[in-house]
């Protein structure tokens, strides 16, 4: 009878063992699957803050791009105005240079006449204008 019991005796000792063993396993499951839910939670937080940076960041740079581009179209009419009068001036200089060369050579010989140096072109021209009359 006595090794029945010393069995049942040990039996229970270890059904004891086993339920805490069991329980302890659970009890560390358990804190484990918190701990993990509690950093996944803490990295969707910290994805959704980062997201939302991300957001801010693209708006910023869609408007900086926005005044680029307003910037180079801007650029661009400047180019293109400033290329239309570089051409009419290359295209006239030909044209203003010898007018400006003639001007030159009228001032000298007014200058000349004025200063009685070419009194006989002075008469020419007198005579000239007092026949037309």
């Amino acid at each position: 009878d006595m090794g029945i019991l010393n069995d049942a005796k040990v039996m229970e000792q270890q059904a004891i063992r086993a339920e805490e063993d069991a329980q302890k396993t659970y009890e560390d499951f358990v804190k484990e699957t918190n701990a993990s839910v509690k950093a996944k939670g803490d990295e969707v937080t910290n994805k959704a803050v980062l997201k939302a940076q991300a957001e801010v960041a693209l708006g910023e740079a869609t408007q900086a791009q926005e005044s680029v581009e307003v910037e180079l179209a801007q650029l661009s009419n400047n180019n293109a105005q400033l290329h239309q009068d570089c051409d009419f001036l290359m295209k006239n200089f030909d044209v203003r240079q010898a007018a400006v060369g003639e001007e030159i050579e009228a001032l000298r010989q007014a200058k000349s006449i004025l200063s009685g140096s070419n009194y006989e072109s002075l008469a020419v021209v007198g005579g000239s204008l007092r026949g037309r009359r």
